[in-house]
């Protein structure tokens, strides 16, 4: 796989212009999908505007100035995807969270530096692996051993401390939950689950939603109760 993309043909979910420069850098091979996920590299000059090419974007995570998840990252091709944090150290002192808008762009929101430390994760899939224990994989690409009574189930979120990946907080799928979307019509939306729908067939569940409308469960996020246990939509960053 090459490590250039036409510009053209860069995600929509990317914040670039779609006019300039032939190439642009494709994502390294990582957590999130290509199209879920923005390079480094374009964080720090499309996004934040911390940098006006890639030699300087070079300079500043060579530094060791930038983290991703609490961990610090020096490779401007590593891909950065929703709900990841990004920090970055003295002096700006910043921290942000990365998120989709309404247009399903994925943008930067600023979060405090208390939530840097904690993100949301979704349970994408389950299975057991030898020694009797069960293996959560979540949508940032984690695994996690449980035993098997563990109450996780496919759908229900998170809430991760980082980097050490301590779960501190069971967000359980169920009536009355708050939810993000992710994706669809209704991308970068707060809502509450009134039911679901499960379908016995290839075609996926279905959440619906007390704010008049429904989506596919893998759009759903659950963040919370009555309101988001982190940081989702103030502040975000120009």
């Amino acid at each position: 796989m090459t490590r250039r993309l036409k510009r053209r043909a860069a995600p929509r979910s990317w914040t670039v212009p779609r006019k300039g420069t032939k190439w642009i850098l494709r994502p390294r091979a990582g957590p999130h999908p290509q199209a879920d996920s923005v390079p480094l590299l374009l964080v720090l000059r499309e996004l934040r505007k911390l940098a006006r090419t890639a030699r300087e974007a070079r300079r500043i995570v060579n530094a060791g100035a930038v983290e991703v998840d609490g961990v610090v990252v020096k490779d401007l091709a590593r891909g950065v995807g929703l709900m990841d944090t990004v920090s970055f150290r003295a002096p700006l002192d910043e921290h942000y969270r990365v998120v989709r808008n309404v247009r399903g762009r994925l943008v930067l929101v600023k979060i405090p530096a208390t939530e840097a430390r904690v993100k949301i994760g979704r349970v994408k899939a389950k299975h057991s692996v030898p020694g009797g224990r069960i293996e959560a994989t979540l949508h940032d690409g984690r695994n996690l051993l449980v035993e098997p009574t563990t109450p996780w189930h496919v759908g229900d979120s998170l809430k991760i401390e980082l980097p050490s990946q301590k779960v501190v907080e069971h967000l359980p799928l169920a009536p009355g939950r708050l939810v993000y979307v992710a994706g669809g019509g209704h991308v970068g939306q707060l809502a509450h689950v009134e039911r679901l729908e499960v379908r016995n067939s290839s075609q996926p569940n279905r959440v619906h939603l007390r704010e008049g409308f429904s989506t596919i469960q893998e759009y759903v996020y659950v963040v919370g109760d009555q309101t988001p246990a982190v940081t989702l939509t103030e502040g975000v960053a120009p």
